[in-house]
This record gives structure tokens, sequence and C-alpha cells, in this order.
């Protein structure tokens, strides 16, 4: 039977568990900004046991880029308060697998790879204070023009957390510059969105050569008016483990997030105290 393949836009006003369901199915692969909205999305980080201690650590050191909204216990792919249908093998639209530090391939589930020693971390996502921009009539051009938010590698270190360690990855959204004080004040009131941004203007200072070329995503036009602002993000854990050099680990595609029932405004960063 043929896979009948959904498009964004009818994606675009289901309740996540439809938005899920879609995915799980092999029926939508592409980026989820816009989708499921006021409920959290999140980025994935899975690593064996052995290291889910340093990896903790390494989000404990780093809330700006690695505000955790959950972890789960070995072998378990789900993460209860994150919704009671979610799995963390199906549930994100596209996953990236690395093998010693390197990028082998990226797959729609991880029905073949789940170990009974993975520890999945569930990391807050910047679309949370788009959603809260958005509504404040701050246009997201990578959502408007349908591309994945352009992501880059920075000079900005970040604090060790046992074998993992490396850059910065930041996103970048082109904001009016009369308006970046508002986003700021906006951005500060969502911690476990990566809360507010860590730069905006000259790309340079934080050690980008060229916004038109993007390390993850899409390149976004910068109109006049506007500034670059960059944002902490949560691929900056695919850093840490080609850092770290893992016989295996795994992440979700950037852009690609999985989507919970949890309320994107009232989630607490872990350790949370609504087990």
């Amino acid at each position: 039977m043929t896979t009948v393949l959904a498009e964004f836009s009818e994606l675009a006003d289901l309740p996540p568990s439809a938005v899920r369901r879609a995915i799980r199915q092999g029926r939508y692969s592409g980026h989820t900004a816009g989708l499921a909205k006021g409920r959290l999305q999140c980025n994935l980080a899975i690593v064996p046991g052995e290291y889910a201690d340093d990896f903790l650590a390494f989000c404990r050191q780093n809330p700006k880029p690695c505000p955790l909204a959950g972890v789960s216990e070995p072998g378990n792919p789900a993460i209860a308060r994150l919704g009671p249908d979610v799995d963390i093998r199906t549930d994100a639209s596209r996953y990236n697998v690395y093998r010693f530090g390197r990028l082998e391939d990226q797959v729609p589930d991880l029905t073949g790879l789940w170990r009974n020693d993975m520890v999945a971390f569930a990391i807050g996502c910047s679309f949370t204070f788009e959603d809260a921009l958005r509504r404040a009539g701050i246009a997201m051009r990578h959502i408007d023009c349908n591309v994945t938010v352009p992501m880059y590698r920075t000079t900005v270190e970040t604090a060790p957390g046992g074998v993992f360690g490396g850059g910065m990855v930041v996103s970048m959204r082109p904001i009016p510059e009369g308006r970046l004080e508002e986003v700021r004040t906006i951005c500060r009131n969502y911690p476990l969105a990566h809360g507010g941004p860590i730069h905006a203007g000259d790309p340079a200072t934080i050690g980008i050569a060229d916004l038109n070329a993007p390390d993850w995503g899409d390149p976004v036009e910068i109109r006049d008016g506007e500034v670059p602002v960059f944002w902490a993000c949560g691929v900056t854990p695919q850093v840490a483990i080609m850092t770290a050099k893992l016989p295996l680990s795994i992440t979700h595609a950037p852009g690609a997030m999985l989507i919970a029932d949890v309320d994107e405004l009232t989630a607490p960063i872990y350790p949370y105290n609504d087990k």
C-alpha cells in the first residue's frame, strides 16, 4: 500500500497527537516549526547509559543551549510527562545517527537502533519563544518561508561535562532593530526555550563568517532595518556528541523536533515536581 504523504499545511492546525501520528506513519518528515501551536517541542539527545551522567552534567552546566525538559529511564523510549503515547523512537520526523563522533546516517525512526541501555534527553526548543514573538506581531521569516531556521557553529565555548564539551551552536532570526529590546524582554520569560538571545548584530563577533552559509538549516534574508539576532540552540549537544566520539549516539535532525503534549508556557525545567 502506498503511503500518502502529508504537506505542512495539512498538519498546521492539528493537535500534537495527530501530528505525531503522521510522523510515526512516515507521512511527514519535514521541519516542525509552527506545528502543534502552544505545545512544547523538544530537541533530542540519546546516549548509552554509561555516558548518561556525563551528559546530564553537561546540560546542567549549559542551561542556555541545553534546558532539560525531561530524561528517560535507561531503555525506556518514553518520558511520561511529555505525553502518554509519545515514543522517542518514532515521533521525531528525522534522526541523526553518530558513530565515534561522525554523522553516519539520517533515519526516519529508531526501531532498528534502540537498545536497552539507551537514555533519552529532551531539551527545550526555541519554537516556544517564536510563538510568543509571532503573537506580538514579530515575523519569523523561516516559518513564513517554510524553511528550517538557520543554525551556526560559533567560537563561544560551552562548559564541559565529563566527556562532553565543544562550541555552542546558535540559531538566527532577523529582527527589526527598533523591536530588539522588546524581543529580549519577551524571550527572557522562556528559560526552557533558551531564554533571551546571546548576541545581536555582527556575526563575526561570535565566530560566524557568512550568514548565507549556515551549518544547519536554510539561509534567510535580512532586510533593511533588521539585525541578525542569535539564540543558544539545542543543536549544541550534537557538537558535544561529535566531540565526545561515543561509539553510538543519536539526536533529532535539526529542525525536526519531538512534539509533546505539554503546554509550552508552563512546562518546568528538569528536575521537575510533577512526576
